[in-house]
């Protein structure tokens, strides 16, 4: 019988709190026995193993950021929304570091068509439609932009901005505005 109040949606949720506070490496079935103050057995009838788990708090947060980014870019075009499109998801790691990291756990191919992966996809070739990108150029910009932005946030949580001038936030509106001038004067080799 499952323990009362033990629900899956609240394992994930407070799953993906333990991965903010502790590291998305530290959520583990165990981890999460602790905090409930149960055995790890009372949670099988939810989650069938950790890598569940961690999957599931990798699909909350592909969610949450798809919604996030989805709110920014409303009305936005052109410099407006990539910046927003940006921010988004630099504020939503700085806010959630690991269901961040969580978004980046490597999903089995049909687990990640079905989840807001492709909402992303979706919504960076929008922002891209107001710079007339056509194939095979716009796949290249979304590489380019995904890079750029999940490296940016990568560097800047492990502190690699800390230690030199200018700070950080004036190089992230830099390496905006640099983008932008790059998609507006996009040319094939």
């Amino acid at each position: 019988m499952a323990r009362a109040g033990l629900t899956t949606e609240r394992l994930v949720r407070a799953g993906a709190e333990l991965a903010d506070t502790a590291g998305f490496d530290q959520v583990t079935l165990s981890a999460l026995a602790r905090q409930f103050d149960v055995k790890v057995a009372s949670l099988y009838s939810h989650l069938k193993n950790s890598q569940e788990l961690r999957t599931r708090i990798a699909l909350l947060a592909l969610e949450e950021m798809a919604d996030r980014v989805a709110a920014a870019l409303a009305g936005r075009a052109g410099r407006d929304a990539l910046a927003a499109f940006g921010n988004a998801y630099r504020d939503y790691a700085r806010e959630h570091p690991g269901r961040y990291a969580a978004a980046r756990l490597r999903l089995a191919p049909e687990t990640a068509a079905a989840s807001a992966g492709p909402r992303h996809a979706r919504m960076t070739r929008a922002i891209l439609r107001g710079y007339d990108l056509t194939e095979p150029d716009q796949t290249h910009a979304v590489r380019l932009l995904g890079s750029v932005f999940h490296g940016y946030v990568d560097l800047e949580s492990t502190g690699g901005f800390s230690h030199s001038a200018p700070d950080s936030q004036e190089s992230w509106d830099w390496t905006l505005d640099r983008l932008d001038v790059l998609l507006r004067n996009w040319a094939a080799p």
